[in-house]
């Protein structure tokens, strides 16, 4: 087992492979994150954006709309990160109940992100937090039809996974093994509930998105969670 600032590598036997598979350490960073320099800049224009989209926002009759749009936008351009092919033009026809121009599995794939993103901010506005608990209804949600239903919804994975590659032995990247899930997922949840790190909201956002991504916790959708 090889130890690193980041991680991890754990060998692993797949069949008649041995494969790297790889741990990420618990979050906040060990040596600590400096804000400073390019780090630094790229935060200063991110809340500047966010502040401009804050500014923008004070000023429509009502925000409803707006939000109805940019969700629907996200999910297609996040989905479209995944190979599906549906326009926001397909999705909206589809909510109409008319025939779309895109395959209806891609379709659906997409209306899944949207009920599954409406679904987790109703949840977090309600008072429950944002935990494994919620990652996994969230997941559930998203792969509740079409492609990805068979791939245990809502539910953490039992086998290994990989990304890149026809197998284990060729992939670009090894997650961390299937009994180390659980744990990974609590550090994560800790990060996240944690006070003490001082993280501005959107760094704190961009190491979690990237621990959650390195954990794939589930056989297929992480990308979209």
């Amino acid at each position: 087992m090889k130890r690193g600032p980041t991680g991890k590598n754990e060998i692993l036997t797949i069949g008649d492979e041995k494969v790297r598979a790889f741990i990420p350490k618990p979050l906040p960073p060990a040596p600590p994150l400096i804000l400073q320099g390019p780090i630094q800049t790229l935060l200063e224009r991110a809340l500047l954006a966010l502040g401009r989209l804050d500014s923008v926002s004070t000023l429509l009759p009502g925000t409803d709309l707006f939000l109805y749009a940019y969700v629907r936008k996200e999910a297609v351009l996040s989905s479209q990160i995944e190979g599906t092919q549906s326009s926001l033009s397909d999705l909206l026809l589809f909510e109409m109940e008319q025939a779309p121009g895109a395959p209806l599995d891609d379709v659906v794939e997409v209306s899944n992100y949207v009920g599954a993103l409406e679904y987790g901010l109703e949840r977090l506005r309600g008072g429950f937090p944002l935990s494994s608990r919620l990652i996994r209804e969230i997941h559930k949600k998203l792969l509740s039809r079409g492609r990805g239903s068979s791939k245990d919804p809502g539910e953490f994975r039992r086998s290994q996974n990989w990304v890149g590659g026809s197998r284990p032995g060729t992939a670009l990247f090894v997650p961390p093994p299937h009994t180390a899930v659980k744990d990974c997922i609590s550090d994560l949840e800790r990060f996240l509930h944690g006070t003490q790190d001082g993280f501005p909201a959107v760094i704190k956002a961009g190491l979690a998105h990237v621990q959650f991504e390195t954990i794939h916790p589930f056989l297929d959708g992480n990308g979209r969670v």
